[in-house]
């Protein structure tokens, strides 16, 4: 007889973003979308209030509903372990806020009659940040940013153009430039 086979949490930030996405789903049905409006979603909204402080970051974690919660979280979860192996949980975490905070910043400031929530924002900030993937220090810019960016980029420039829909082409596009910077940040410091 083998060895049981044992479960172990190979990334804990990306684990656990997950797991609060799918509590704040969970709880914005069992409240009938009030939690996700309250305390998921970002709007412009009196800086005195103090939720306005939470929902300028906790907008990541909502998601307007099961398809749109599985569909960033698949992404999410292929991509933030090897992202976690490579540059470290920390520093994830703060990319994930950072991402978060500069997308609802942006959306308070410049879309004061829209909300916005979901975590399509940090999944093109993970997307960028992994075309880093195996660029040693000090070589220069990898083709591979360069394809992704113009594929993914591109793709978001040219939907937030032509195409009128309810996805925020903003938040993907601040995403991605958050991907790049935290690339060429964390590749500088050594920790690429």
């Amino acid at each position: 007889m083998g060895k049981p086979i044992r479960l172990y949490a190979n990334a804990p930030v990306t684990i656990t973003f997950a797991l609060l996405a799918l509590a704040a789903l969970v709880l914005g049905a069992v409240t009938d979308g009030w939690t996700t409006r309250t305390l998921f979603s970002v709007y412009r909204a009196p800086l005195s209030d103090p939720l306005t402080w939470v929902r300028m970051v906790g907008h990541v974690l909502g998601h307007s509903g099961y398809a749109h919660y599985i569909g960033n979280m698949m992404l999410l979860l292929v991509l933030g372990p090897t992202l976690e192996e490579r540059y470290g949980s920390g520093s994830i975490a703060v990319a994930i806020v950072m991402t978060a905070l500069v997308a609802g910043v942006v959306q308070m400031a410049c879309f004061p009659g829209t909300a916005l929530l979901g975590a399509s924002g940090i999944v093109f900030m993970m997307i960028l940040l992994s075309a880093f993937g195996g660029t040693p220090r000090g070589r220069g810019v990898p083709i591979t940013l360069l394809l992704v960016g113009v594929l993914y980029l591109g793709g978001e420039l040219w939907d937030a153009i032509f195409v009128r829909d309810n996805i925020s082409q903003l938040s993907h596009i601040l995403g991605g430039v958050c991907g790049t910077v935290f690339g060429f940040l964390l590749t500088r410091r050594g920790k690429g």
